[in-house]
């Protein structure tokens, strides 16, 4: 990121989404050979073809294997998709924008400039209240609505944001020209929802 930059931005913070969303695929990688091993046992021990007649000791290498390959499908097509989606996306908050980057072989950036934001607001569900995470959703003018989803520690970074956003220089241009509210070149960050508290 730090090669990315343009002269006099400095990154604040990098981040990842919060890992709440592993935690399904982190039990599955446990549960699943637990499982495995517990079925290969049954099956040695004889309790299949008891079970099932037609099941003879000719077929316990194949129900074996076939339990090892469970456990490899659920490891490779479950746990490592979203563990690998997880480690592809990086939130990074600069001085002068925040940068969205998704993907580790496919790549997808999605980019806010900190002059352009008219509106910012953070959205939390009770589990991710707990956790301390949240949905920071920035409003732009020309960009629509962007969201950044599950960021870690949302208001501590959104205050982050409002920091930046405070501290940019009144001759900030992005793009081909200076990016403006009014006729005055203010941004009336007093307006937005989820502004600083006075100080």
């Amino acid at each position: 990121m730090r090669r990315d930059l343009v002269p006099g931005e400095q990154v604040i913070v990098t981040t990842r989404p919060q890992p709440r969303k592993l935690t399904l695929p982190a039990a599955a990688f446990i549960a699943a050979p637990a499982a495995a091993a517990f079925a290969s046992a049954w099956i040695i021990r004889g309790e299949a073809e008891r079970l099932l007649p037609a099941l003879s000791a000719e077929w316990s290498p194949w129900l074996v294997t076939g339990c090892i390959l469970g456990v490899a499908w659920i490891w490779l097509a479950y746990c490592l998709p979203r563990l690998l989606k997880w480690q592809g996306t990086r939130y990074t908050l600069t001085s002068r924008r925040i940068v969205a980057r998704y993907g580790m072989l496919t790549r997808r950036d999605q980019q806010v400039n900190l002059a352009a934001v008219r509106n910012l607001m953070l959205t939390q569900s009770m589990g991710q209240r707990i956790l301390r995470s949240g949905n920071i959703s920035l409003e732009t003018g020309y960009q629509g609505t962007v969201t950044f989803a599950d960021v870690p520690e949302a208001v501590r970074f959104r205050d982050f944001i409002l920091d930046a956003i405070d501290e940019l220089p009144g001759d900030v241009a992005f793009g081909a020209g200076e990016i403006a509210d009014d006729e005055h070149g203010t941004l009336p960050w007093e307006l937005r929802e989820g502004g600083r508290d006075e100080r």
